[in-house]
């Protein structure tokens, strides 16, 4: 601790494909944190690794500022538990299963939740696209097992372009999930707090007339998409997605805060879990702050209250 102050390690950059997201985010986290509070000090793992083993006897609580692999997976976790380094969000277990899109569905299903029809696609024996297409129809959705940010996902409406979608895919991993496709309203629900759960108030997303869902493209181009927080359901389908965030938090060992994507469809009344997750983006328009904000948190009060999450867990 430096004099009255937290020493807080920030972690940003790293080696994934979102690692220029993970800088952006870190730069604006940095600016909200309250100097007089915390001694904040900058690390990047693809090359500061050593100074923060070097560093780590001083160093009081992390901030992981990183997103996809060897930041969300559960191996910076890892690392950092082996530091003796408490850090905000989940453990080693939470962020690897949260991270495995194929795992994080069977887990969904064993806990009840519901999921949309879906098949694990493997690069090495590969089943017919006329299976596929039998088994779930058109249109399907076509995902990496552990890419974020809908990096490497495809949206699949006729069978002559599934070898394409799938050849994407393949390209950061040997497995891939195709699953139905759901028309309907995208809500996503943040979940905050260790034992104590707090399920913040839902953001809808809307995304714009140039894009056919919530990528890469618009999930970070400033106006590409419109937020609506909170999201414009009714009371009973509100509460039920609300449960359903808090119900995936806790069936993927989540621990601190999360962020679970749906998908409501509204004319069968029925909302369906995507994915979870750990370490949401983290900057003032990003949709876990936006979800915090309505619920009377600022930017910098939530990230006090992430800090103070991992100081608690950690005892």
């Amino acid at each position: 601790m430096a004099g009255n102050r937290l020493r807080v390690a920030l972690l940003a950059g790293g080696v994934s494909a979102e690692r220029e997201v993970s800088l952006k985010s870190a730069q604006q986290v940095f600016h909200a944190l309250d100097k007089e509070k915390y001694d904040v000090v900058r690390y990047d793992p693809r090359e500061d690794l050593p100074r923060l083993v070097q560093d780590a006897p001083h160093i009081d609580v992390a901030l992981i500022i990183l997103h996809g692999r060897m930041g969300e997976d559960g191996t910076i976790q890892g690392f950092l538990d082996s530091l003796g380094i408490p850090y905000q969000g989940s453990g080693v277990l939470g962020s690897a299963v949260a991270m495995n899109k194929i795992v994080s569905k069977r887990l969904y299903q064993q806990a009840g939740i519901p999921v949309a029809p879906y098949v694990v696609v493997d690069r090495a024996k590969p089943p017919t696209f006329e299976r596929i297409v039998q088994e779930l129809g058109l249109p399907v959705v076509v995902k990496p097992e552990h890419e974020g940010s809908s990096i490497g996902l495809s949206i699949v409406r006729c069978e002559d372009d599934l070898p394409q979608a799938l050849a994407k895919a393949w390209g950061y991993d040997r497995r891939c999930l195709v699953e139905k496709y759901i028309a309907g309203i995208e809500v996503t629900g943040s979940v905050l707090g260790n034992d104590d759960l707090q399920a913040l108030p839902l953001v809808e997303i809307v995304p714009g007339d140039r894009h056919e869902f919530f990528d890469y493209e618009a999930k970070y181009t400033p106006g590409a998409s419109k937020e609506i927080c909170p999201a414009r359901l009714s009371s009973p389908l509100t509460q039920r997605a609300q449960e359903l965030a808090l119900k995936a938090h806790r069936a993927l060992c989540c621990r601190g805060y999360s962020r679970t994507d749906m998908m409501v469809d509204l004319e069968a009344k029925e909302i369906y879990v995507l994915e979870t997750n750990t370490i949401p983006g983290m900057t003032p328009t990003s949709l876990f702050p936006q979800a915090a904000a309505a619920a009377g948190l600022s930017f910098s009060q939530l990230l006090d209250r992430l800090i103070a999450l991992a100081l608690e867990d950690r005892r």
